[in-house]
């Protein structure tokens, strides 16, 4: 019998990997992951800004995630929300696997900028 084979006195051959269990990663360590690629997709934020941070179900492999935000104003606002939910879903894949069909992005709050204070209403 070769080293490592099998274990000395178990009587038992070795279980394949497919068969060994599963592993399941909790909810909170996908909503870091998704919060961390929405930081990643914003940005600097402005000085006053709150990082951004998600909330996450996880059902079957599936990430369902819902990131809060808060932008600079003005800006393209459909941009950049477009922006983190792409980074959120490329990152959320690459690193744990899972599906994710949607990510909700709520703007919390915008930020006027210097540029953008006392201008009144842009048409």
């Amino acid at each position: 019998m070769g080293a490592g084979t099998e274990s000395v006195g178990s009587g038992r051959a070795a279980v394949p990997p497919g068969e060994r269990g599963a592993t399941r990663i909790a909810d909170r360590v996908v909503s870091k992951i998704a919060a961390q690629a929405a930081r990643e997709a914003l940005g600097p934020l402005p000085p006053d800004a709150v990082s951004p941070h998600a909330t996450v179900v996880v059902r079957q492999n599936v990430a369902h995630v819902r990131v809060h935000v808060e932008l600079d104003y003005p800006s393209d606002i459909g941009t950049r929300c477009a922006d983190v939910r792409h980074n959120v879903v490329e990152r959320v894949v690459a690193l744990v696997d899972m599906e994710v069909p949607e990510v909700a992005v709520h703007v919390e709050r915008l930020h006027p900028t210097p540029h953008g204070v006392g201008q009144g209403r842009t048409r």
